[in-house]
Formats: structure tokens, sequence, C-alpha cells
């Protein structure tokens, strides 16, 4: 019972980062497998997944609601993300990760160097496309970082927000409102796949999932009511407690 209370209080802390900034796998995936040490680690991201999907799923609706964005021509870049999600996941069946793992709090570190110089970044929402030409950016972004959550995953979110508002001229609000579309689609591809494996708890899965829609409620409120500038900040730490621990599990374990 109480381990059943330490997940589900941690998946409500991820499902309110997450709606915010992206990240929210930082805690609750940490906090499966310190609780369930013996449990196959694929189990435990399988059942990370289908806790978080309904966070995010909530969020999503939530930002359709009351943000303005081109949702119809970010759709196709959705199913992108969720196709390069699943290819990402079966090409770690082949290779091995361990470079991308020592790589990885390098970029983390690059992005928030650049964010914080950049004080004016996603602060204003301003586009740099339309149309067609909006959606082919959109999509490269979605397949490429889809493809990364599902080989490796940490920080996908936060990657997502980050390419966002530098590529496509999102202020840092409506850039984490797509990246919860793309999210969703990504999240549904990794699910798919873990439980075509057996890799799920159903049971603990539906608990979290209910705290995590809790705490994606309350986030996704406070993003909405403060805006942009909320967001940046949240992800500034979010995507330093990534730099931390991506640095700890490379070179300290």
């Amino acid at each position: 019972m109480l381990e059943l209370i330490t997940v589900a209080a941690a998946s409500l802390l991820a499902g309110f980062i997450d709606a915010v900034a992206g990240g929210g796998g930082l805690v609750l995936v940490p906090a499966l497998f310190s609780t369930f040490p013996s449990a196959a680690p694929a189990t435990l991201l399988g059942t990370n997944k289908g806790a978080s999907i309904w966070g995010t799923g909530w969020a999503t609706l939530q930002y359709v609601k009351r943000v303005n964005l081109p949702w119809r021509r970010l759709m196709p870049a959705a199913v992108l993300a969720g196709a390069g999600s699943f290819a990402g996941a079966w090409s770690l069946t082949l290779v091995s990760a361990d470079g991308l793992r020592k790589a990885l709090p390098l970029v983390l570190l690059a992005v928030l160097v650049y964010t914080l110089a950049k004080k004016d970044l996603g602060r204003e929402h301003k586009p740099r496309y339309t149309g067609r030409a909006e959606a082919a950016v959109a999509s490269g972004i979605a397949l490429a970082v889809g493809f990364y959550d599902g080989f490796f995953g940490p920080g996908t979110g936060s990657f997502f927000v980050f390419l966002f508002v530098r590529l496509l001229g999102y202020d840092f609000l409506h850039a984490s409102a797509t990246a919860k579309l793309m999210n969703l689609l990504t999240n549904a591809a990794a699910i798919a796949l873990f439980v075509s494996k057996g890799h799920f708890w159903w049971q603990i899965a539906a608990v979290m999932a209910v705290t995590n829609v809790a705490g994606s409620l309350l986030g996704t409120k406070l993003a909405l009511k403060h805006g942009a500038g909320f967001v940046r900040g949240v992800f500034v730490l979010v995507v330093g407690a990534l730099i931390l621990k991506t640095a700890f599990d490379a070179f300290m374990r």
C-alpha cells in the first residue's frame, strides 16, 4: 500500500511539471525504479507511459480549448511524432543508447545556456511560418524528437518546447501546448509497444493516471493563467534538474 501511495504522489507532481514545461518523467521514472527495484525496467517504463498519457491527454484538451494554434496543421506532425517514437523504440532493440546517454547532459546544458542568454526567447508569440511551411517544420521536429523519445526519452517534452520556440517562433505557452499534442502520440506509440511485449502493470498505471491528471489540471491552469513567462521559468528549472540527473546517470553510476 505504501508503495502505491509513493508512486501515486510522484505521478501527481510529474503531471504538474509535465503540463507546464515537460519533463515529468524526471520525477516519476526514478520514483518507480526506487519503489520497485526488482521489476523489469521495460515494465516500469511502460507503466510510466500508461499513467502519464492521461495527464498529457487532459493537458492537451485544455490547451486546445484555450490556446489559439493551427491544430489541424499540427496533427500530421503529431502522427509523425508517434511514428518516430515507435521507430526509436524498435531501434533500441538493435543498438545501444550509451553514447547518447553521455552526450545528453551536454546537449541539455547548451539548451539551458541558450535560453538564459536569450532573455526575450519565447516571451512573445511570433510564428515564423504559416501554412504548409509551418506544418513541414513542425513535422521535422516531431519526427526527430519522437524518435529520440522512443530510443532514449529523458527530456523529450523539454526538447519539444525548446525547438518549437527556437525554430517556429512560438512563445513558451504555445510551445508547451503544441508539445502536449506531440507527447500524446509518442506516449501512445510507446504504450502500444510495451503492452504488446507484456511490459505493463495495469492496476498501478490506473491509480497513477488519476493523480497524474490531477497534477496536470493544476499545472495547466497555472500555465494558462500566468502565461509564457511562468512556463519559461518552470522550463529553466526542469532543464537544470535534467542536466544534473542525466549527468549523474551517465558519469557517476
